[in-house]
C-alpha cells in the first residue's frame, strides 16, 4: 500500500510542510501547535481548488440526471416485468441513449469523491508514519520533505488536546474519544444536511416522485452516511478526521451557494431565485423574467415570420404604389419614416397606458404591455428596412 501511495505521500507531505513554512513566515509559532493543524486544513483546500473542474461537471451531470427523470421513469415501466436478456440489452441501450442525449453520465456525480480518495488515504498513511518517521525506524530517512524533526512536531501538535496522529481505537486518552465522536457528529450533520439540500430543495416536483430510484437512493444514503461515519471515523486518525470535516464543511458551502445562484430548473429553490431576481427588477422598474421570456418568445416566432399561426408576406412594391403612396426607396419622400411611425406609435401607446390605467389596469400589465407593444414595433421596423435595404441591392 505505502509503495502505490508513496507518490501521493510526497506531494501531501510536500503541501503540508509548504503551508506551515507559509504560516511561520506570517508569525504563526514554528514547532508543534496550530500552523500544523492549518497546514491540514489548508491541505483541504487546495485539494478542493484543484477539483474544482470536476465539481461543475457534477453539477451538469446531476442536472442532466434530473431533466432525464420523466423520460427514465417511461423507460423503466415499458421494460416493467421484461426479464429476459433481450428486454434487458434494449433498455440499457435506451438508457445509454438518454445520458447521451442530455449529455450526463451517472458516474460524473461521483468524480469529486473517487478523486478524493487516493489523497485521503494518502493523509491517512502519512499520519500513521509519523512515530516510524520520528523514531527513525521508517525505512527512509523522510517522506519527501517531512523529515524526522518535522515528523515529531507534526505528532506533538494537538486540536482541542487530542493528538493529531492519535485515533479513538489506538488511543486510552479520554480527550481523543470526545474531539473523535464530536468531529463524526459534525461530519454526519453536514453531510446530511447538504443531501437533504439537493433532495428536497434542488428538484423539480417530476423528480420528487417516490418511485424515481435517484430520490430513494438519495435518501436512503441520507440515513446510511452517518453509520458509515461513525464506523469508519472511530479508526482515523485526528488529522484525517480534519480533513474530512473541512471537506464536507466546504461541500456545503459550496453546495448551497451553488442551490442559491444556479438552482435546478423547475425546483424549488428555483421559484425562491425567480422571485428574488424579479425584485429586484420590480424596483429598478424592469419586467419580470416571465414577462421577459414570453416577449423573447414572441419575438422568435415573429422572426421566423409567423403571426398566428401565418406567415406574413413581403409586400410587393406595385401593391405599395396602389395604397396611394410614392416608393420610398426611389424618392426617399412622401409618408413619414418607418422611425417616424414607431415614435409616434410609441407616443400613441404612452397615451393609451395611460387611458389603460384609467379603465382599471395595473402598473405592472401597462408596463408590460408598452413593453411587449414597443419590442414588436422595433422588430416589425428593422424587418421593414431590413426589405427595403435588399430590394435596392437587386436593382
Amino acid at each position: 500500500m505505502d509503495t502505490l501511495l508513496w507518490p501521493l505521500k510526497v506531494a501531501v507531505a510536500w503541501v503540508m510542510v509548504t503551508i506551515h513554512k507559509a504560516l511561520i513566515l506570517v508569525g504563526f509559532p514554528d514547532g508543534p501547535g496550530i500552523a500544523w493543524v492549518l497546514s491540514i486544513i489548508g491541505l483541504t483546500i487546495v485539494v478542493r481548488l484543484l477539483i474544482m473542474p470536476l465539481f461543475v461537471k457534477q453539477i451538469r451531470a446531476s442536472r442532466g440526471m434530473q431533466l432525464l427523470q420523466p423520460e427514465m421513469q417511461a423507460l423503466q415501466a415499458k421494460y416493467k416485468g421484461k426479464k429476459d436478456p433481450e428486454s434487458r440489452q434494449r433498455m440499457n441501450e435506451e438508457m445509454m441513449a438518454l445520458y447521451r442525449k442530455h449529455g450526463t453520465n451517472p458516474m460524473a456525480s461521483c468524480l469529486p469523491i473517487l478523486v478524493q480518495m487516493p489523497i485521503f488515504f494518502a493523509l491517512f498513511r502519512v499520519l500513521a508514519s509519523l512515530g516510524a518517521v520520528a523514531g527513525g525506524s521508517y525505512g527512509r530517512p523522510s517522506i519527501g520533505p517531512l523529515t524526522q524533526e518535522l515528523a515529531k512536531q507534526v505528532q506533538a501538535s494537538s486540536v482541542f488536546g487530542a493528538s493529531l496522529s492519535s485515533s479513538f481505537m489506538s488511543s486510552t486518552d479520554t480527550q481523543v474519544k470526545i474531539v473523535t465522536v464530536a468531529m463524526i457528529v459534525i461530519m454526519s450533520v453536514t453531510q446530511w444536511y447538504t443531501m437533504a439540500q439537493l433532495s428536497m430543495k434542488n428538484m423539480s416536483a417530476e423528480s420528487m416522485n417516490s418511485d424515481n430510484p435517484m430520490i430513494r437512493s438519495q435518501r436512503m444514503m441520507m440515513y446510511v452516511m452517518p453509520v458509515i461515519f461513525a464506523v469508519s471515523g472511530v479508526n482515523f486518525q485526528i488529522g484525517v478526521l480534519v480533513y474530512w470535516v473541512v471537506s464536507n464543511l466546504w461541500t456545503m458551502g459550496q453546495q448551497f451557494f451553488t442551490i442559491r445562484n444556479m438552482p435546478a430548473p423547475g425546483s424549488e429553490a428555483e421559484k425562491k431565485y425567480r422571485a428574488r431576481i424579479n425584485a429586484k427588477r420590480a424596483r429598478k422598474g424592469l419586467p419580470s423574467l416571465e414577462e421577459e421570456e414570453r416577449a423573447e418568445a414572441v419575438a422568435k416566432a415573429e422572426a421566423e415570420g409567423r403571426t398566428g399561426g401565418q406567415r406574413v408576406q413581403p409586400v410587393r412594391k406595385n401593391r405599395q404604389k396602389k395604397s396611394g403612396g410614392q416608393d420610398e426607396s426611389r424618392s426617399g419622400v412622401g409618408g413619414p419614416s418607418d422611425a417616424d411611425q414607431d415614435a409616434g406609435k410609441d407616443e400613441n401607446d404612452s397615451d393609451g397606458s395611460a387611458s389603460s390605467k384609467s379603465g382599471g389596469l395595473s402598473d405592472e400589465e401597462i408596463a408590460r404591455r408598452r413593453y411587449e407593444r414597443r419590442a414588436r414595433q422595433r422588430r416589425e421596423a428593422a424587418a421593414r428596412r431590413k426589405a427595403q435595404a435588399k430590394k435596392k441591392r437587386n436593382r
